[in-house]
């Protein structure tokens, strides 16, 4: 059963959060709900796309991080040695940014859906940014 609902560039997926190992990141997000922001591809970490947050500080620290998201996983960076921001793997990925690797709180993961997970990885990369947004389900 889903907790959220995603919708990206055409597509909805269904996701939950991982509470019991990213507690603190979940109960921000949640804070945040319904939460509207804008995907761009990736630059350096492979088959991914983000959420650029800038100097955003959601006053959380590192939790359940990765630096290998897979296919349906999403990430908070929390800032520190390269911007905040919000990462969605639809292939692999080794996530990293100009200052080299970088490693995300596993906060959420996709449940329904996954068959457009490419495609909208693909949309991003060849047509450009897409809106997207989280609400409970």
């Amino acid at each position: 059963m889903s907790e959220l609902i995603i919708k990206a560039g055409g597509f909805t997926f269904g996701a939950r959060f991982e509470e019991a190992d990213a507690p603190k990141t979940c109960a921000m997000f949640r804070k945040l709900l319904p939460y509207k922001g804008q995907i761009v591809h990736v630059r350096w970490s492979g088959e991914g796309v983000w959420i650029p947050l800038g100097d955003e500080d959601f006053g959380v620290e590192y939790e359940n991080h990765t630096s290998h998201a897979g296919p349906g996983q999403i990430l908070l960076y929390p800032g520190g040695i390269s911007e905040t921001e919000i990462l969605l793997a639809y292939g692999g990925v080794c996530f990293a940014s100009k200052m080299g690797m970088l490693a995300g709180n596993h906060f959420i993961t996709l449940t329904s859906g996954l068959s457009n997970l490419k495609k909208l990885g693909n949309a991003v990369l060849w047509e450009g940014a897409k809106d997207i947004s989280f609400e409970l389900a």
